[in-house]
């Protein structure tokens, strides 16, 4: 059976949203070798919505100039979505339905995990069904103070530490997975 495996650029005070804005001062070679080691694991991509548009809007275009761009366009892209129907971006399948019957019918398929990448939102339900098989944090040394948190009031979801390591930058790398397996 597949994994579903997340991946997820996260300030010191939990905002996951807009890395973009606050993660590149930190970008290096041990990242990089993270990041393409998670990426060399996966053969599809779980998206939510919103992180999907966004990516719709950029990925496309890019191919030949970016690396990670043959890879995110070659790729399976299944996304979770209740109003989009339609799009021009190889590749893609729009979810519907009811999450833990479509995610477990995914992760029977053979093949390599299956990321999730950006979406806190998609992370957190993933997790509350029991979905995520492990969930990789890049923790970057950096207090945003605002935007969408990994986690948010309310939210008690055991997990078991499986991997740490420090990167030169202070950037720690976690490897979680869950608790009650």
């Amino acid at each position: 059976m597949r994994k579903i495996v997340a991946g997820l650029f996260v300030s010191l005070d939990g905002v996951a949203e807009a890395p973009d804005k606050w993660h590149f001062p930190y970008f290096n070679e041990e990242m990089e070798e993270a990041v393409g080691a998670q990426m060399a694991e996966s053969d599809a991509l779980l998206l939510g919505r919103v992180t999907f548009e966004e990516w719709e809007g950029y990925w496309p275009g890019k191919t030949g100039e970016d690396p990670a761009a043959e890879f995110i366009n070659g790729m399976d892209k299944y996304v979770v979505t209740t109003t989009r129907e339609s799009t021009e971006w190889e590749n893609t399948t729009f979810l519907r339905g009811d999450l833990v019957e479509r995610v477990t019918e995914l992760k029977r398929r053979p093949g390599k995990n299956v990321l999730v990448s950006g979406g806190p939102t998609l992370v957190r339900s993933l997790l509350r069904h029991g979905l995520l098989d492990e969930l990789r944090l890049l923790i970057h040394p950096i207090v945003v103070g605002s935007g969408q948190r990994l986690f948010q009031d309310g939210d008690q979801i055991p997990l078991k530490l499986t991997s740490s390591t420090v990167f030169t930058t202070g950037v720690l790398s976690l490897v979680y997975e869950p608790a009650e397996k």
